[in-house]
């Protein structure tokens, strides 16, 4: 996967406001109102800045948490964990590993077979139907 970069001029063009606040200043979208929380299409969940493929629906469930959750991306290099000790907490960030874009956090508490919750902004993301460009 080719890392894309782009200045902030150019990410201010490329996303909606909200996306750019999430995604390029690591912050986060109420709990509860981004899409995708009751999303339960087939498909493949992407970077809303660079259209990475990050997380399989098949791997969504629902947390309860107020945002989208995965118990695992689609590859394991699809993104990257950084150690985040913002807002007084020590927690995992997840970004998108071709535009390192934040996408949110993973926790231990998760159903999958490595126990892992992707806590993910909806804005973040874009939906594909089965994986097909669009």
């Amino acid at each position: 996967m080719e890392p894309l970069h782009l200045t902030d001029s150019e990410w201010r063009e490329r996303l909606s406001p909200e996306q750019y606040a999430v995604l390029r200043q690591k912050g986060t979208e109420r709990a509860w109102t981004g899409p995708f929380l009751d999303d339960k299409r087939p498909g493949v969940y992407v970077c809303g800045g660079c259209g990475t493929e990050l997380f399989p629906s098949t791997t969504k469930f629902d947390s309860r948490s107020g945002w989208p959750s995965f118990s695992a991306p689609v590859e394991s290099d699809a993104v990257e964990l950084h150690e985040d000790r913002s807002h007084g907490m020590v927690r995992i960030e997840v970004t998108c590993r071709a535009c390192g874009g934040h996408l949110g956090h993973v926790f231990p508490d998760g159903p999958g077979p490595k126990g892992e919750r992707y806590c993910i902004n909806g804005c973040a993301l874009e939906h594909r139907s089965d994986g097909a460009a669009g």
